[in-house]
């Protein structure tokens, strides 16, 4: 096994928490994905910040394309590792 991780991208709260969701139901996930606020740094607006959601794939079985696809039905993109 590895420490496979994917990180999703989305422009807020609402997109990441409906994402973490869908992933479950599109991908059939064990584990439900992690929620992350990322602000730049010395940032505090709310604005300004994105949100993360990442996906542990130790079994390397989730296609990194179709992962992009889904990132950008909410606005989002999938980080390259």
């Amino acid at each position: 096994m590895s420490d496979v991780r994917h990180v999703l991208v989305l422009p807020d709260r609402d997109a990441a928490e409906e994402v973490a969701q869908a992933l479950g139901e599109r991908f059939g996930l064990d584990e439900e994905p992690r929620l992350v606020r990322d602000a730049l740094a010395g940032e505090d607006d709310a604005e300004d910040a994105q949100w993360l959601v990442v996906v542990r794939d130790e079994d390397e079985r989730l296609d990194a394309g179709a992962l992009d696809e889904f990132a950008r039905e909410w606005d989002g993109w999938r980080e390259e590792p």
